[in-house]
């Protein structure tokens, strides 16, 4: 049994008022200096900040003490469509039309019109299933373009009581009788950690971790950085372990190839010095690609994991690759996500799933 609870702009105010409770969960509303509406979900073991009408972004992250969300040039949101006025985000549905870097032959925005869409309504959700009592938001963005498209996206984040590990799903519905291309990317930013090491189920290889060479018009390239992104081309084993000091500017962007174990999910963790971990699992059998880019720079510090349909090369490129799917007129697409934080030994039997899924492939 869930109970909805419908929001309203005109609920969010610059004071932090609480709206509902249930044991260790919370949700309360408030507003940025900026404006940007915010909802605040809290367990006993931490909070996400949400942002219900621009985009259901989760602006920020905190779980068993510690910040997970990138270091940006972002002290809070700004009321923007513009993907990089305001990137600080901790995770930002991209698509859903298309995504990517457009190319020449391209008009879509940079990661498409999801990532900050204006969401037409919101609702605070709480109940209980399968994995306990969880408090939530979802919401419904309805993009319409006469001759073009008719969809509405629904998100849904669910966050547990007694867990820091939360799930995130979104659930694209095509409104029209005709199909509708479909691009989605999940841009999930975790801040790196000096001496952390990244395992995951995929292969480490050329093959497997594929360096993308394309620098997007809107970055500089300092000297060196082409051969430094040749050395990590030929050794993708050289951006698996956050050396202190190390400088990944502008970017480093790869192309990972996953494997999904016996219940499907596929697994990415970064592992701290103590023993501790960040967690993301998705689907490859809902997400088939998936896009790792690092930045640290003195701005910005970011480890991203972005299960998505596609490359980030922009609508043409991707649908010369065979990329670009489908979605028939009147269906859904929906895709899971799984986030968070492990302890020690939550971490360690982790691992043991992900060789198993590397040696079940072998």
């Amino acid at each position: 049994m869930q109970t909805t609870l419908h929001l309203a702009p005109e609920q969010f105010t610059h004071r932090e008022i609480l709206l509902a409770d249930r044991g260790e969960l919370s949700a309360s509303v408030f507003r940025f200096d900026s404006g940007v509406c915010a909802l605040r979900l809290k367990n006993g073991l931490g909070e996400l900040v949400l942002l219900p009408y621009q985009g259901q972004q989760i602006w920020d992250a905190r779980m068993r003490g510690r910040r997970l969300t990138m270091t940006s040039m972002f002290d809070q949101p700004v009321p923007t469509r513009d993907f990089l006025a305001s990137y600080g985000g901790f995770l930002l549905h991209c698509g859903a039309t298309a995504m990517g870097v457009p190319g020449a032959d391209d008009r879509h925005p940079l990661h498409g019109e999801l990532h900050s869409a204006p969401y037409q309504s919101a609702a605070l959700v709480m109940g209980t299933d399968a994995n306990g009592d969880y408090i939530g938001l979802t919401g419904n963005y309805r993009h319409t373009q006469a001759f073009n498209f008719n969809y509405v996206a629904t998100p849904l984040v669910k966050l547990y009581a007694r867990t820091s590990v939360f799930s995130v799903s979104m659930t694209i519905h095509n409104m029209k009788a005709s199909t509708m291309p479909l691009m989605l990317l999940e841009h999930v930013n975790f801040v790196p950690i000096d001496g952390g090491r990244l395992v995951q189920s995929a292969l480490c290889s050329p093959a497997t971790m594929r360096v993308h060479g394309n620098v997007p018009s809107f970055m500089e390239v300092p000297a060196g950085y082409r051969e430094f992104a040749r050395l990590i081309a030929e050794q993708p084993q050289r951006h698996l372990i956050f050396g202190q000091g190390q400088v990944y500017d502008p970017e480093i962007v790869l192309f990972v190839s996953y494997l999904a174990d016996e219940s499907g999910w596929a697994r990415t963790l970064q592992v701290h010095p103590d023993g501790s971990s960040d967690l993301l699992r998705h689907r490859p059998s809902q997400l088939d690609h998936c896009v790792r880019w690092i930045c640290r720079s003195a701005d910005q510090d970011a480890f991203g994991i972005e299960p998505c349909t596609a490359e980030v090369e922009g609508f043409s490129a991707e649908k010369a690759k065979g990329n670009v799917r489908y979605l028939p007129g009147g269906s859904s697409f929906t895709s899971e996500l799984e986030i968070g934080v492990l302890d020690a030994d939550e971490t360690r039997h982790e691992e043991v799933l992900i060789e198993a899924a590397l040696i079940g492939h072998q």
